[in-house]
């Protein structure tokens, strides 16, 4: 059965930083892309950082480029999302989510596994 299972997260100041991880379990292989998402207002949720298991390959959406960062560690299969210089607008309900194959596509339905989320809130 496949899991995936987030920690961290929580409240902080703008400008400060925090850190999410998503553990993941019941996976045949490590050949997956896994993605972070946000949740807007309008319960709508974007993808804002994914990465290959494969070949470590990362991609970011323009909001969050240069800001955050998102890592793995196959042996511990963990995938991070290092969240710095946190904005007001970085607010909301963060989701990992898993599906196997390349990260080229960024749709919701793309995405077959999805944790449990975790909010953040960054205070101006």
């Amino acid at each position: 059965q496949v899991q995936l299972i987030q920690s961290g997260g929580g409240s902080v100041q703008a400008g400060g930083s925090l850190r999410l991880s998503c553990a993941a379990s019941g996976f045949v292989n490590n050949l997956r892309c896994t993605g972070w998402f946000r949740q807007l207002p309008n319960n709508k949720r974007e993808r804002i950082a994914a990465i290959y298991g494969g070949s470590g390959a990362s991609v970011y959406d323009d909001s969050v480029k240069g800001r955050f960062t998102i890592s793995q560690d196959n042996a511990k299969k963990l995938v991070y999302l290092q969240m710095d210089s946190l904005k007001s607008e970085d607010s909301g309900l963060y989701y990992c989510a898993a599906h196997y194959g390349t990260c080229s596509r960024s749709s919701v339905s793309s995405y077959d596994y999805w944790g449990q989320g975790t909010q953040v809130t960054v205070s101006s």
